[in-house]
């Protein structure tokens, strides 16, 4: 890689009625970036895989920067032990801020915002808004059908670029952090 990977945004669930497996993968990517010194990016909740991914990369003696909208914060939705907190004054400058601030973004599993997230960053990517790395985590297979479409957008010429060049998919958080750091894959994306 060119560039030393100090920041990484991750895209993650709010929610907390999810299966462990998710928290699991949560935990080991935030034990990941911390090893690694890359100060984690996130939405700056305390619930969810959010806080899981919070949690873990303090616990791990690593830095996460929460980017959290007002209305937000005055949900009390934000996480306490942030290393550092962004308070914006909407979702848009929000998701501007935790792009702009990131060497690379990594999608773990979640809901309509995580999606709406994950897909608004491959679009900028596209239209040349974003130039990282976007690794979109499929846990469980969690994204395959979200894949599977995105390959039919491509072979209906919806999507006039290879999806290769958008993003790479990782089947576990190390796979994620080792397309991000640029060491060598097997059969990616």
């Amino acid at each position: 890689m060119t560039q030393k990977i100090k920041t990484i945004t991750v895209y993650a669930s709010s929610s907390s009625q999810i299966a462990p497996v998710y928290f699991d993968a949560a935990h080991e990517l935030g034990t990941l970036l911390a090893q690694h010194g890359i100060t984690c990016i996130n939405g700056g909740g305390n619930k969810g895989l959010m806080a899981t991914l919070t949690d873990s990369v303090i616990a791990n003696g690593g830095r996460v920067t929460g980017i959290i909208p007002q209305f937000m914060v005055d949900k009390a939705w934000i996480h306490p032990a942030l290393t550092e907190t962004i308070i914006t004054s909407g979702m848009h400058p929000r998701k501007q801020l935790m792009a702009q601030k990131s060497n690379a973004c990594i999608a773990l599993p979640g809901g309509i915002g995580t999606l709406e997230e994950l897909l608004e960053i491959i679009a900028w990517k596209q239209l040349g808004l974003y130039s990282q790395t976007v690794v979109i985590l499929n846990t469980n297979n969690y994204y395959s059908d979200l894949l599977s479409l995105l390959n039919r957008a491509e072979k209906e010429q919806f999507i006039p670029e290879k999806p290769a060049n958008l993003w790479f998919v990782a089947q576990t958080p190390q796979e994620a952090i080792n397309i991000i750091l640029g060491f060598p894959q097997k059969g990616n994306p």
